[in-house]
């Protein structure tokens, strides 16, 4: 070893190469002419905004029961509601179809729905008296049984 080397274990390590930068993002892709992109969530966490809402079972079916009983709006749809009406008409009268007005055919909804909503109130009370909280085919029988002909549509 001469004076002016240093040992071979105190050697200068090589400095670290400089890293090039990152590459840019892929390009996102155009929006629909609609503009009705929706985000999907990996996209919504890119963007910075929360993640979509997470609830715990159950907690959504009782947000959905309030809404629906605050509410007053028809809950089946007109359109299919009116051509099944129209088409029992024609099972009924053998082909010849019938005119109906717009009012009746509200009226019928109305009153049907009335008649759905009481009877699974009347089988859920069946439910729960059989120490259950599912609601089957059984409770519904037994509910039209109970109101009788004339209320059960026998």
């Amino acid at each position: 070893m001469q004076p002016g080397q240093t040992p071979p274990s105190r050697r200068k390590t090589p400095q670290p190469r400089k890293r090039s930068p990152p590459p840019p993002p892929p390009p996102r892709p155009a929006p629909t002419p609609s503009g009705s992109r929706r985000a999907t969530v990996h996209d919504r966490r890119q963007d910075g905004a929360r993640p979509k809402r997470r609830y715990r079972p159950g907690t959504r079916a009782l947000m959905e029961i309030r809404k629906y009983q605050k509410s007053t709006e028809l809950l089946i749809r007109r359109a299919p509601f009116q051509r099944l009406v129209r088409e029992i008409c024609m099972e009924y009268t053998r082909g010849f179809s019938f005119c109906w007005q717009s009012m009746a055919l509200l009226a019928l909804q109305e009153a049907a729905e009335a008649f759905l909503v009481r009877l699974f109130e009347d089988s859920y009370l069946c439910t729960l008296h059989a120490k259950r909280v599912t609601l089957y085919v059984k409770d519904i029988q037994l509910a039209r049984r109970i109101r009788g002909i004339t209320e059960g549509l026998a």
